[in-house]
């Protein structure tokens, strides 16, 4: 069962592990024993799954235990499934964990996803091997369970090393949306905390992870405001009831003593719409003539800072809380705000807390999920029937196919049990007396686009329900059951099926005539009381046009093979006699497309074109380039190859036949070649305005350099040509050059070298990484560009360029997600021109904090930018 798919579950009663919370759930994946850790949280082992491994892991400095076990499944095309049961209509926060310790040795760091049901969650990319990875959702639960599940791994092997649930009990993270959107945690920011470690459990009863902002990690709370001040109070907060931020972290604050207070941090899952709060509690004793007001501040968005913000005002009171936010806002990748005390204030701002989410769309699965939970429901008890998860998405139960729709159909259901009979011995006797039983689930016969039914090898009794509900059926497989009754006259009405096997039961009666005549493959013995109708020669014709086409195909199959070995034979002949003959030309090993897609020149009019190679306009390590110009007043770039050898005259035979089935808008037209008197030419057409490396660092810059928004679109036009090159070629392109590309951009600078700026092939991206790692990409950005640009598309693009030069490559994106990522910095870009220019209309449309819109757009695509919600842009205190 090659193409099948495995998934492990976990069933756990709500509450089975707490003896902290009502509603906590923690699992220590790969652990061995119950116990508590030093909050007090009570954590059990996974060791009820069948499937995954288990192994220790030592990280220096981490003694906490359920940090030193993990369970890790093999890089297949299965899901994994943790399936906990929960309270329908409850909301939770469901936390899960990875922290490597490079467990497999491999030197290969995971990349995988993780799900939520059928909605993706995140892609979890591993870059540090000691660093704990942590993905957080909020959630309204649906139904009476959820399934985590992993899957989809690129590279290394999925792992987990905690999953944990919490239960909310109030209705503080209540959105209108909630019944479509899940909140992805961004960020959940303790200021002015007293030291690093993060604010949780128990000082929190619903165990959220408050970072401290002293936490040190590249682009976090960076760009920090002179005269930022760290306060605290003894004092207790008035945090009323529900989820608001527990007291401990109400009870610190920063304070802009020079009047303001300013930051910037990247955002997990953004550009995008989300659910951002901000949390104050005044904790300092303001004298009579005293006051704190100020204004939030971002940058383009000036409405935003119209409302002011009075804490004791607003909160009626000292030392209580005020929670100002926007329950629904566009937010970018790069966030830098401020708050700014306004010109009546005394005192400059002060802020206690902030939580961003991310909203993440629900994906509703499949279309025939609640049938087959229905058919599941049946047989509770089996391993099989406890897979969990969604039965199509992120990818399908081990016995379903399931087409392609963004709702998928089940289109093939395959026999469990008869399927792993042949594959894994050792599961079917687990399986031994767990075989189906009773009648075929009526259920199935809801399954309007199954194309493939395989319920053979089971004890199923009862009747043949009616399928003609399902038109797409064309293969059944029923045989060795122990089924009863007639055969069904409905299913000589299905219009495509061509394969029915019902042999080894108990059915009984006349074989409908329909059947008979239809040309399909028919199997119906071993059913001593079944007898066919009709003309017996309909089934005879049947089954001896099956056989006369099998054989035909074995003819045809064993004729090809002879003819495949002939060729082989013709072709290491060939192949010796170029050996033999170096100078021999090859041409007549390209394939008849290519030579009908590129034109062959001959020397003398290369010749001619070039003036005898009179203008060289650029070398490289494959060859020289020179200007031409055709008879017909073509202008074109002839690139002469260095290598003579016979390898090289091979890979110049495969670079024509690739070059003649590339053709793309941002590729360079391929127009043709020449091979002749050791000669090896390729033939482009000839660009007029010249290199990038020539705009960017050559003497076109004297005049004038690109902008930064043309050097997006051109990186755009660029990753388009090597993603085309990439899906032709089914190959990956070269993504680390790219990454360079990037970094030259935003630099100006060539990485070949540039002394001026200490810059080589070697360490331009050490010396941009230092730079971007350390918060400081001014340090780096072209000082040709003069200030014209938004910061937030240059750090978008500067860290998509660090993901590209990765040292290994299945660390790096794929060229899809590379231009994603460009488009998005494009789309923020155009933004910040207009606001430059003063286009107002423009602003409107390009508005970071326009009101979300729930129809079927993506809310994480950074171009569906809508009009302004005044209800929302204005904050909204809870």
């Amino acid at each position: 069962m090659k193409a099948s798919l495995l998934i492990l579950s976990l069933l756990l009663l709500m509450g089975a592990s707490t003896a902290q919370m009502p509603g906590f759930i923690s699992l220590d994946c790969g652990g061995a024993a119950n116990f508590s850790d030093e909050l007090g949280i009570f954590w059990t082992p996974d060791d009820q799954l069948m499937y995954g491994k288990t192994t220790e892991v030592s990280v220096a400095n981490e003694t906490r235990k359920q940090y030193q076990t993990l369970r890790y499944f093999p890089a297949d095309n299965r899901k994994y499934c943790y399936t906990l049961k929960v309270t329908s209509r409850t909301r939770y926060l469901v936390r899960a964990t990875f922290l490597y310790g490079d467990f497999d040795k491999n030197n290969v760091y995971p990349k995988f996803d993780i799900s939520l049901g059928a909605t993706h969650w995140a892609t979890i990319v591993i870059s540090d091997a000691d660093t704990i990875e942590v993905q957080e959702l909020i959630i309204l639960a649906s139904d009476p369970t959820i399934s985590v599940c992993l899957s989809n791994a690129t590279t290394g092997q999925p792992f987990i090393s905690t999953l944990e649930l919490r239960q909310f009990n109030g209705s503080v993270y209540f959105t209108q949306y909630e019944s479509q959107f899940y909140l992805s945690v961004s960020a959940r920011i303790n200021f002015g905390a007293e030291s690093e470690a993060p604010v949780r459990y128990p000082d929190d009863p619903f165990d959220r992870i408050w970072e401290s902002d002293s936490l040190k990690k590249a682009n976090y709370l960076v760009d920090v405001a002179t005269g930022t001040e760290k306060v605290s109070t003894p004092m207790p907060i008035d945090v009323s009831i529900d989820e608001r931020p527990p007291q401990k972290v109400m009870q610190t604050a920063v304070v802009g003593r020079n009047g303001s207070l300013t930051y910037r941090l990247n955002l997990d899952g953004f550009p995008g719409f989300g659910w951002a709060f901000t949390y104050f509690a005044e904790i300092e004793d303001l004298g009579p003539k005293e006051s704190r007001k100020f204004r939030l501040v971002l940058p383009g968005m000036p409405e935003l800072s119209k409302a002011v913000v009075n804490i004791q005002e607003n909160a009626q009171g000292k030392d209580r809380l005020y929670e100002p936010g926007y329950p629904n806002i566009s937010l970018p990748f790069v966030l830098s705000f401020k708050f700014a005390k306004t010109i009546d204030s005394s005192m400059g701002p002060l802020l206690n807390a902030m939580e961003i989410n991310k909203y993440l769309k629900k994906n509703d699965g499949s279309l025939d999920g609640s049938v087959i939970a229905s058919v599941v429901s049946l047989y509770s008890s089996a391993d099989w029937a406890r897979e969990g998860g969604d039965p199509c998405l992120p990818v399908p139960l081990s016995w379903l196919q399931c087409n392609s729709d963004p709702q998928p159909r089940i289109t093939k259901m395959k026999n469990y049990l008869n399927c792993f009979a042949y594959s894994m011995v050792l599961v079917l006797s687990k399986l031994s007396g767990k075989n189906l039983t009773g009648n075929i689930p009526l259920d199935l016969t809801k399954l309007s686009g199954l194309v493939e039914l395989w319920l053979d090898g089971n004890f199923l009794d009862g009747p043949i329900p009616d399928f003609s509900g399902c038109k797409d059926l064309e293969i059944i497989h029923l045989e060795n059951n122990q089924l009863t009754g007639d055969m069904p006259s409905s299913l000589a009405e299905l219009p495509n099926l061509r394969e029915l096997y019902v042999q080894n039961n108990k059915l009984f009666g006349k074989v409908p005539s329909g059947l008979l005549d239809k040309n399909l493959v028919l199997n119906y013995t071993g059913n001593v009381n079944l007898h066919k109708g009709g003309n017996k020669g309909s089934n005879s014709k049947i089954i001896i046009g099956s056989s006369v086409g099998a054989a035909a195909l074995l003819i045809a199959t064993i004729a090809s093979c002879i003819l495949m070995q002939k060729g082989n034979k013709k072709y290491s002949k060939k192949d010796q006699i170029e050996r033999t003959m170096p100078s021999q030309r090859l041409v007549s090993s390209l394939g008849d497309a290519a030579k009908e897609a590129a034109h062959c020149f001959t020397l003398s009019e290369i010749e001619d074109a070039t003036r005898q190679f009179e203008r060289k306009i650029g070398s490289g390590g494959f060859g020289i380039v020179y200007y031409g110009k055709t008879n017909d007043g073509k202008e074109i770039a002839v690139k002469v190859l260095t290598s003579n050898s016979y390898q090289g005259k091979r890979e110049f035979s495969n670079e024509v036949i690739l070059l003649s089935r590339i053709h793309h808008r941002n590729l360079v037209q391929f127009l043709g070649y020449c091979q002749e008197d050791g000669k090896s030419i390729l033939v482009y057409e000839f660009m007029h305005n010249g290199t990038l490396k020539e705009h960017l660092y050559g003497p076109q810059t004297l005049d004038r350099s690109i902008n930064w928004i043309k050097r997006l679109e051109i990186a755009e036009d660029a990753a388009k040509g090597l993603y085309y090159i990439s899906q032709q070629l089914t190959d990956k392109s070269d993504v680390y050059s790219f990454g360079v590309i990037l970094l030259e951009l935003i630099s100006g600078q060539e990485a070949i070298s540039n002394e001026s700026f200490g810059v080589n092939c070697r360490n331009i991206v050490q010396w941009a990484k230092l730079h971007i790692e350390n918060g400081d990409i001014q340090g780096i950005i072209d000082p040709a560009l003069r200030g014209e640009y938004d910061i937030q598309s240059m750090w978008k693009i500067a860290e998509k360029a660090l993901m590209c030069v990765q040292p290994h490559g299945n660390m790096r994106p794929s060229m899809s997600e590379v231009i994603k990522e460009i488009q998005d910095a494009i789309s923020i870009e155009r933004g910040a021109e207009a606001v430059r220019e003063g286009n107002s209309d423009e602003i409107s449309r390009h508005s970071v904090h326009s009101s979300l819109y729930m129809g079927s757009q993506d809310l994480g695509a950074s171009d569906h930018y809508l009009s302004i919600d005044d209800s929302i842009a204005r904050p909204t205190p809870r």
